[in-house]
C-alpha cells in the first residue's frame, strides 16, 4: 500500500465503529510480536464504537487512513491530558510498514503544533517503540499501564520536544 493508496482525513462520528475494529486489528495482529496472548486479549477487548464517539464529544481529534476499497486502515488521536499533549497512532496489521502510521502521526503532529504544544507525550506499546523513535521521541524509561481489565502492561514513557 503506497501513500496513493490510502487518504488521510479527519474522523467523524460515524467513522468510530470502523476506528474500533482498526483499533483491534492492530492489538491483535501486531501486539502479539510483544505481548502475551492474555494481555492481547484484555487489551483489544471489549471495543465499541461509541467509546470513540465520546472521546470525540470530549475534545479528542481523530484522524482516519481510509483505503481504495473505503475501510479504515488505521487511525491517529490528538488529546490534551492533565496539560500534557498526547497522541495515539494505530494501524491494521496488513496496512503497517506502508507509510500509513507516518501519514496519521504528521496529521495528528500538525493538531498539536497548532494547539501550541511545545512536546507530544506518549505511552508506547513495546511494538510502537521504533515508530516513535523513528518520529523523533524519546524514551523516558519503561512504565506498566494498567488495562481496564486491570492487567498490567509493558510499555514505554516517551517524549518529542516540538522546540
Amino acid at each position: 500500500m503506497s501513500a496513493s493508496e490510502f487518504q488521510v482525513r479527519p474522523a467523524s462520528c460515524d467513522d468510530a465503529a470502523a476506528i474500533a475494529e482498526a483499533h483491534v486489528d492492530a492489538i491483535r495482529s501486531l501486539g502479539s510480536s510483544a505481548y502475551a496472548h492474555e494481555v492481547v486479549a484484555d487489551w483489544a477487548s471489549p471495543r465499541t464504537g461509541e467509546r470513540y464517539v465520546q472521546a470525540m464529544r470530549q475534545g479528542e481529534q481523530f484522524f482516519v487512513a481510509v483505503d481504495a476499497d473505503a475501510q479504515v486502515v488505521g487511525f491517529a488521536a490528538h488529546r490534551v491530558e492533565a496539560g500534557d499533549h498526547r497522541v495515539a497512532v494505530y494501524v491494521r496489521g496488513r496496512a503497517s510498514r506502508r507509510g500509513v502510521g507516518s501519514s496519521l502521526f504528521a496529521a495528528a503532529e500538525a493538531v498539536a503544533r497548532a494547539r501550541g504544544a511545545s512536546e507530544i507525550r506518549v505511552d508506547a506499546s513495546l511494538v510502537a517503540v521504533p515508530f516513535y523513535a523513528a518520529r523523533g521521541f524519546v524514551s523516558e524509561g519503561p512504565a506498566m499501564h494498567t488495562l481496564r481489565s486491570g492487567r498490567a502492561m509493558a510499555c514505554v514513557k516517551m517524549r518529542k520536544p516540538l522546540t
